[in-house]
């Protein structure tokens, strides 16, 4: 049996992507957003509304792409219930410790261990939203997530997922399976090989 659900929110698993810019005055800003991911070998994707960050990154055509944490959920939070449009020092207030990036002009805020540096791409409006595409010319990561051959840890960095149905976050971590291993290992069995 299935549940048909109709017009209820769809629930997809999307990652909590904090978005760091500079507006033309060289203040910083920082806020969640949902509606983003990777879209090529080195672009990310992101749609945003009508927002501070909007007008950043068409002014400055940069901008970071750092992940929500377990550890980093609060505070990630709150900055998306507190516009900078109404506090334009929300960041400063925070405590959290930036600098600026060598890669791109926009900020890395330390206290996300996973960060993506991008320059504008290309950019699609349509109405208020926008979507943003960016090349990433730099991924940086603080130790503490590497695992021992160097490599990103996602129990370690324990990212989040927004439930948009139940506005809700969740964390990603544990490992259930290896890529492009698992799927031939099952072909093996169902052709009678072990």
């Amino acid at each position: 049996m299935r549940k048909d659900f109709e017009d209820d929110m769809i629930v997809t698993p999307l990652p909590v992507l904090m978005i760091a810019t500079y507006d033309e005055e060289g203040r910083l800003d920082v806020m969640p957003c949902a509606w983003g991911g990777q879209c090529g070998a080195h672009q990310v994707a992101v749609n945003l509304g009508s927002h501070q960050t909007t007008e950043n990154i068409k002014a400055r055509k940069a901008f970071t792409l750092s992940f929500a944490t377990k550890n980093t959920a609060k505070i990630s939070d709150y900055f998306g219930v507190v516009s900078a449009k109404d506090m334009p020092d929300k960041v400063e207030k925070s405590g959290v410790h930036v600098f600026k990036s060598t890669h791109v002009d926009a900020p890395v805020i330390d206290e996300y261990p996973l960060t993506l540096e991008c320059t504008l791409a290309d950019m699609q409006e349509e109405g208020e939203d926008v979507r943003f595409v960016g090349n990433v010319v730099n991924m940086s990561a603080d130790y503490s997530i590497l695992d021992y051959n160097g490599f990103i840890d996602l129990s370690r960095l324990q990212p989040l997922v927004f439930d948009s149905s139940t506005s809700s976050y969740h964390v990603v971590g544990d490992k259930v399976g290896e890529a492009f291993r698992d799927g031939f290992e099952f072909k093996l069995q169902l052709e009678g090989f072990r």
